[in-house]
């Protein structure tokens, strides 16, 4: 409210004096009134005493004569402060009386009106006086006299008289006091003035090497003394934060290049490229313009990785971030997102054809091997492509959008891109579907098993493969190849496994009452399952629970699932092997094909892919192949069977090249259980008809 100290010190001076002056003013009056209250009561009994005396002798000469008695009492006119003067006789009638105001004895319930019950002498009657005076004496009586006074009357005049004489000597005494106060305050106050400015000027100046001169042992000299204290510390301060700000500048820049570049490539980094991103994608969007976004990963890298370890792997992604660099221009943004994984945003070609003319050039580059350390590395691309337009602006949706277009690639075989199209988003959301309603479809009972006869080479059902089909309530009958790589990606494949072992257990009575007493029924086991350490005990208790007899049933394991997990696979088919349970080799010859691993491994079957049994009759080299194998096993003593058999041509040529079992579309495609126990148990008629 007020911007200098001297204002409201003044004021408060001022008012103390006026407060001062008007105690003093207060208490005087009060003073005065207390001392004319006792002059009037001595004034009064002075006047009484007189009057009664006066009076006495002239009622004792001239008895009844009441002018006498009017004059007499006159006097009391000369006093204003006597309202009224009455003369009364011995029996308290009034004889005379004198008022300063009309009506007073009747407007004035203070007077009293007659002697009776007045006290002799001096009475009070709140702030009236009243005297009672005997006239003669106690024996001899003549009357009595009562004078009414009014203090207020006489002290307003006498407070007039006294307040004009001493309001003048007052207001001169205030106002020296507070011109005394008013000097002796700014003469204390200039010191802190002057150390106002000064830190004004320090603060406009932001020169801090500025001090103050005031030099003093009170308390303001040594205000001026910590002021000065102040503006060292702070001075050394801001020398310090200067050499700290620096020092800061320069490591947000070095924490500004790591969060923004990668370090092992020094391309742009996930955290840069979403961040640009998000920029592109709306300016792109008010601009009605499209954005291309390839993204692509390596092929065979983590084999790299795994194999000869992390250093050379780091190496690769450098020589990667070079090739591909070289086929960019200065204003297309390449980023690496972690892993093997790479984004490239070419700056201004959005159409497909040079988006695929981009990949191929991508692609080609990869043609020629790396030689890192004495070695000859191959990696491939696989490239998906996609636009910010098939995203509707939206950054999350579009890297999913290029990400599925990349897997797509992946699927179709290395080295290779793919543009996104909106229907891989409805086969990604049914994969998703399928994948969260598998423990809903394994609690339901929604999957179901079907069987496909085995037959030997006298066309007699040996036995049946078990093949799980899954009735969704959405999407109906969902085949294996859909769901089962869905499952071991989720970890589930182990649950379907296991409800695939106890179904057959179940069917097994149904199955017995229809098959030779020889027969087996196979079961297909996945890569997960053999590193499940609980799977034989889960396997032996449940044959325990429904009385199985081992010997009829078959595990059949991948060539691949078998050698990834070797240790692990030896281990548990020996222990099964011991049990009574036979193995089969699956889809031997298109995984590892390693012949040292066939004199290793605890196997009693070779089961043919289908690959090799449809190209016998167009390929040379597949029958070459095909005949080498049955070879093969029958020199390792092993039994062969093959499948995806079709026509006759096909089963006979594995006959006459000693293949032991077959099974394919030729005799029965995969039944359920109610189909499969009417079906027939010999197909050899079928052989016999051309």
């Amino acid at each position: 409210m007020f911007k200098s100290l001297k204002v409201p010190i003044a004021l408060t001076v001022a008012i103390l004096m006026s407060v001062l002056t008007i105690t003093a003013l207060v208490v005087s009056k009060a003073e005065h009134n207390a001392y004319l209250k006792v002059v009037l009561q001595e004034n009064a009994a002075s006047l009484s005493k007189t009057m009664a005396l006066q009076l006495l002798a002239a009622m004792q000469h001239s008895p009844d004569d009441k002018a006498l008695y009017s004059e007499i009492m006159q006097p009391v006119r000369e006093h204003p402060y006597v309202v009224s003067a009455v003369l009364y006789d011995v029996n308290y009638d009034v004889i005379s009386q004198i008022t300063q105001r009309a009506n007073a004895t009747e407007l004035n319930p203070k007077i009293p009106t007659s002697p009776k019950g007045v006290p002799f002498g001096i009475a009070f009657n709140d702030d009236f006086i009243v005297v009672h005076h005997l006239i003669g004496s106690d024996l001899y009586p003549y009357g009595h006299i009562i004078i009414s006074i009014d203090p207020t009357l006489y002290a307003s005049a006498s407070a007039s008289l006294t307040s004009m004489s001493m309001i003048p000597v007052l207001m001169g005494i205030w106002l020296l006091c507070v011109c005394m106060c008013t000097y002796l305050l700014y003469h204390l106050i200039a010191p802190v003035t002057s150390l106002k400015k000064f830190t004004q000027d320090v603060f406009e100046s932001k020169d801090y090497s500025l001090r103050s001169v005031y030099s003093s042992d009170n308390e303001i000299g040594r205000l001026s003394h910590n002021i000065n204290s102040l503006l060292d510390t702070i001075e050394v301060e801001l020398l310090i934060n200067f050499e700290q700000k620096q020092t800061l500048v320069d490591q947000q820049e070095t924490m500004s290049r790591l969060a923004n570049i990668d370090s092992l490539t020094g391309l742009p980094n996930r955290q840069f490229v979403l961040d640009s991103l998000r920029l592109e994608l709306a300016r792109a969007k008010r601009s009605n313009e499209d954005l291309m976004l390839l993204f692509f990963d390596l092929d065979g890298f983590k084999g790299i990785n795994d194999s000869l370890g992390h250093e050379t792997g780091d190496l690769v992604l450098i020589e990667v971030a070079e090739r591909v660099q070289k086929l960019l221009r200065d204003d297309d943004l390449f980023a690496r997102l972690g892993g093997d994984e790479f984004l490239v945003l070419p700056d201004r070609e959005v159409s497909a054809s040079a988006a695929e003319s981009l990949a191929t050039r991508m692609i080609g580059a990869f043609d020629e091997p790396f030689e890192l350390k004495g070695l000859s590395l191959t990696v491939g691309l696989s490239v998906g492509i996609a636009t910010a337009s098939d995203a509707n602006y939206d950054l999350s949706e579009l890297m999913s959008n290029a990400d599925l277009a990349m897997y797509r690639s992946k699927a179709r075989g290395r080295g290779s891109f793919t543009l996104f199209t909106p229907d891989m988003v409805e086969t990604h959301k049914r994969k998703l579907l399928l994948a969260n309603d598998i423990d809903r479809g394994i609690s339901n009972d929604e999957f179901v098993l079907y069987y496909q006869v085995k037959v030997n080479n006298k066309g007699q059902v040996i036995g049946v493969e078990a093949l799980v089909r899954w009735r969704h309530p959405e999407f109906g009958l969902v085949m294996p190849c859909e769901f089962i790589p869905i499952a071991e990606q989720g970890g589930k494949i182990s649950a379907i496994s296991h409800w695939v072992i106890r179904r057959v257990c179940l069917d097994m009575s149904k199955i017995k009452s229809w098959a030779p007493p020889s027969f087996r029924v196979s079961i297909n086991l996945s890569g997960h399952d053999l590193r499940n350490a609980q799977l034989f005990d889960q396997i032996y208790n449940t044959f325990t629970l429904f009385e199985i007899n081992p010997e009829n049933i078959e595990f059949e394991v991948t060539e691949s699932a078998y050698l990834e997990n070797f240790a692990l696979s030896n281990k548990l088919f020996r222990r099964m092997g011991n049990m009574g349970c036979a193995i089969a080799l699956d889809d031997f010859g298109t995984g590892y094909s390693s012949l040292s691993y066939l004199t290793q491994i605890n196997i009693d079957t070779l089961k043919i892919d289908r690959q090799f049994v449809t190209e016998i009759q167009s390929s040379e080299r597949s029958r070459l192949v095909t005949g080498a194998i049955i070879d093969l096993a029958k020199r390792l003593s092993l039994s062969v069977c093959a499948e995806g058999i079709e026509n006759h041509e096909q089963w006979d040529y594995l006959i006459q090249h000693g293949c032991d079992s077959v099974q394919g579309f030729m005799f029965s495609e995969p039944l359920p259980l109610e189909d499969l126990i009417v079906s027939p148990l010999n197909y050899s008629r079928r052989r016999q008809v051309q």
